[in-house]
C-alpha cells in the first residue's frame, strides 16, 4: 500500500491527540519520582482499574455516561492513596528496593482483580464526541481524540497551578528537595506524600479513562503497555521533569501512530522501545532531565 505525505501527517495528528493520554501517565510516574525519589510501578495499574470502577458505577447506576470521566478519575485517587499506604507509607527508608517491587506487586494484584471481576473480557467504553469529525483541508480530526486532548491539557493546567500556585505545591517540592529540611519547616513529609499519590492517581484515573474512550474498549491488557509506555515517556522527558513528561507523552504518541502506519501494528512496539534505546545510549538524561555522570 502506498503511503502519501497526506497518510504520515495525518497519523501524526492522531499520534499527537492521543499522546496526551500518555503525558498524563508521564506525569504521574515524575511527580511520585520527584517526590519520593521512588518509581510506583502500580500507578497504570491504578489508572486502569479508576476507569473500570467509573464505568462500573455508570453502569449499575444509570448515571449520564459523562460522568464516567468524573468518577473514575475520583476512584483513581482512592487506588492511589491505597497504593501509598500499602506499598510506600510503612517500609524501611533504607530498603530502596522494598516500595519498588511492593508496587510491582500492587501492579498485579490490581490486574488480577480487574480480571477476575471481567472474566478478562474487554468492555465497551463511552467515547464523547464519538460521532463528530472535523474537517481541514485534506486532514481530519475525530472528535473523541479533540475531547481527549483538551480534557488532557485542562488537567495539566490545573496540575501545574496546584504544583506552582498553591501550599500544597510548596510543599511538595519543598519535601522532594529535602525531607528533613522540610520536616524541621513543619510540614508533614508523609500526608504530602500521600495527597501527592491521590493528586497522581487522580491524573491517572482520567487518563485510563481517556485512553479507554479513544480505543473504544477496556481490557485488562491495557495495563502493562501503559505501564510500559508511561515508564518510557518518563525516561524520555527525563527523570523528574515536568515539562519533559508533558513533551514526551506527546512525542511518543505521535511517534507510535507513525509507526504503526509505516510498520504495522506488529512492529510499532519493536520501534518505540528502539526510540528509547537511541535516548538512553546519546541523551540519558531525556530532553529535560539533569545531567548524568556515566562514571
Amino acid at each position: 500500500m502506498a503511503i502519501d505525505f497526506i497518510d504520515v501527517v495525518q497519523a501524526i495528528i492522531d499520534g499527537l491527540l492521543f499522546g496526551s493520554t500518555y503525558a498524563l501517565i508521564g506525569l504521574g510516574f515524575t511527580l511520585i519520582f520527584g517526590a519520593m525519589h521512588k518509581l510506583n510501578l502500580a500507578y497504570a495499574a491504578s489508572a486502569i482499574a479508576g476507569a473500570y470502577v467509573g464505568l462500573a458505577v455508570i453502569s449499575l447506576s444509570g448515571l449520564p455516561i459523562v460522568l464516567t470521566f468524573v468518577l473514575g478519575p475520583v476512584a483513581g485517587g482512592v487506588i492511589g492513596f491505597g497504593v501509598y499506604i500499602t506499598c510506600f507509607r510503612y517500609m524501611p527508608a533504607t530498603n530502596m528496593l522494598a516500595p519498588l517491587m511492593a508496587s510491582i506487586g500492587a501492579l498485579f494484584f490490581i490486574d488480577e482483580i480487574i480480571i477476575h471481576a471481567t472474566a478478562g473480557s474487554p468492555l465497551a467504553f463511552p467515547a464523547v464526541m464519538g460521532d463528530v469529525f472535523l474537517e481541514i483541508g485534506d486532514y481530519g480530526f475525530r472528535g473523541d481524540l479533540i475531547f481527549v486532548l483538551v480534557t488532557s491539557l485542562i488537567a495539566m493546567l490545573v496540575l501545574l497551578y496546584v504544583l506552582f500556585g498553591t501550599r500544597l505545591g510548596l510543599a511538595t517540592r519543598a519535601v522532594s528537595q529535602q525531607v528533613v529540611a522540610a520536616e524541621l519547616c513543619g510540614i508533614a513529609s508523609h500526608r504530602t506524600n500521600a495527597t501527592t499519590f491521590a493528586i497522581t492517581g487522580v491524573l491517572g484515573g482520567l487518563a485510563g479513562c481517556m485512553a479507554a474512550a479513544a480505543v473504544g474498549v477496556i481490557s485488562p491488557l491495557l495495563t502493562v503497555p501503559i505501564t510500559v509506555k508511561g515508564l518510557i515517556v518518563t525516561v524520555i522527558g527525563g527523570l523528574g521533569s515536568i515539562p519533559g513528561a508533558i513533551v514526551a507523552g506527546f512525542a511518543v504518541g505521535g511517534f507510535e501512530n507513525l509507526f504503526l502506519l509505516l510498520f504495522g501494528v506488529n512492529q510499532r512496539d519493536i520501534y518505540v522501545f528502539l526510540l528509547l534505546f537511541v535516548f538512553l545510549v546519546f541523551r540519558p538524561n531525556g530532553l529535560f532531565g539533569k545531567a548524568i555522570n556515566r562514571d
